[in-house]
């Protein structure tokens, strides 16, 4: 029976909520795969959330959970959160029963924490990767359960026991290590490769303060020549895309989502960006020099905590959420004309930037579950 399971393991990855969680889970699904194509693969996210459309079409199965979030202060949907809690929690007990998982991997989101709570109780192999330099609440309590810990930055023993900690990185879309021919890049946004490029990115959904900056000063941007390559996210596109056609310019290419991200990165001379860890992870593995401007509406402020991590190694510039709309570009003009701290932050960056982070958490995943073989 023993001998059956390591020719065919079964692993259940859950989580989401955004893309900062459920690129990672899939690159982790997918150098599984990679490692043992007879692994079978289940993923349970939370029903609504964009995990429900990204991961079928990646190619993998996805089970919703009823779970949602726990606002801080008191909401109506509060009241449904503990009947959808004991909800999400028996479905989760139906579908570890059902699959009968070899190992359980969460990657935080609503879903990870009736999935590692029913599976931890099971006494079934559990891991959690933790993308942020300061750990989201579901984590921290799953902490104590769980067998291993995945983790991207040092000093993260403060908040998980330290026996536990694997430091691997956090995983990145897998065109990000793909060598580039920058010619082609630069035909792709059909932009000039002798002129300054700015890209500006507001994680998977967008960034309203980012968009916002960014269309109060089209003038500026048109003025100093800056070639911008923009993504949106999809409820402020129709918007950029009208505050745009009223120039006359060919400089500011406009998309609600940028299908060729290791294209952008590789023509942009300086990236602005919210501070989520996937994409800081991203940056640090393309080295380019950045601005983070961290939103203030994630749990436990983390964004600036990872924006933090970079900034103590004079990594990156941050520029608040609340200061954006008056010093974002001017800060982002700044620094593309400032080829020394360019070059300063493209060093410090590249020291931080951990290769194969989804190989190394595969190889975790399999270890486990070949020590509760033993």
């Amino acid at each position: 029976m023993k001998q059956q399971k390591q020719q065919h393991r079964k692993i259940i990855i859950s989580g989401g909520g955004t893309g900062g969680h459920i690129f990672p889970a899939i690159s982790i699904a997918n150098a599984l795969m990679k490692k043992d194509s007879n692994t079978d693969i289940l993923f349970v996210g939370a029903i609504g959330k964009m995990e429900m459309e990204k991961v079928p079409a990646a190619g993998y199965k996805i089970i919703g959970l009823p779970v949602s979030g726990f606002h801080r202060r008191f909401t109506l949907t509060n009241l449904s959160f503990f009947f959808k809690l004991i909800i999400s929690i028996l479905k989760a007990g139906k579908i570890v029963k059902s699959f009968k998982p070899d190992a359980v991997v969460g990657v935080g989101g609503f879903a990870s924490g009736p999935l590692l709570y029913v599976a931890s109780r099971k006494k079934i192999p559990c891991l959690i990767q933790e993308q942020n330099s300061y750990p989201g609440v579901t984590n921290k309590i799953l902490a104590g359960r769980v067998d291993k810990i995945c983790v991207a930055y040092d000093g993260m023993e403060k908040y998980f026991p330290e026996k536990k900690i694997i430091k691997t990185g956090n995983p990145v879309r897998q065109d990000m290590n793909k060598p580039i021919n920058k010619e082609e890049a630069y035909n792709f946004f059909q932009l000039a490769g002798n002129r300054k490029i700015l890209l500006v990115v507001g994680g998977s959904l967008g960034a309203k303060t980012i968009n916002e900056s960014i269309c109060n000063n089209l003038d500026i941007l048109i003025r100093h020549k800056i070639q911008v390559i923009w993504q949106t996210g999809k409820t402020f596109f129709e918007q950029a895309k009208n505050e745009v056609s009223q120039y006359a310019t060919q400089d500011i290419k406009v998309f609600e989502f940028i299908t060729r991200m290791d294209f952008a990165y590789s023509v942009a001379d300086v990236v602005i960006s919210r501070a989520g860890a996937s994409t800081i992870s991203e940056l640090c593995l393309v080295h380019k020099p950045s601005i983070f401007v961290p939103s203030p509406n994630v749990a436990e402020d983390h964004q600036t905590k990872n924006a933090m991590a970079l900034i103590k190694n004079n990594a990156a510039l941050m520029v608040t959420d609340s200061e954006a709309r008056e010093k974002l570009v001017e800060e982002a003009i700044g620094l593309l004309h400032d080829d020394f701290r360019k070059n300063v932050y493209i060093q410090n960056i590249a020291k931080m930037g951990i290769k194969n982070s989804a190989d190394n958490i595969a190889e975790e995943i399999i270890k486990l579950i070949e020590m509760s073989n033993k």
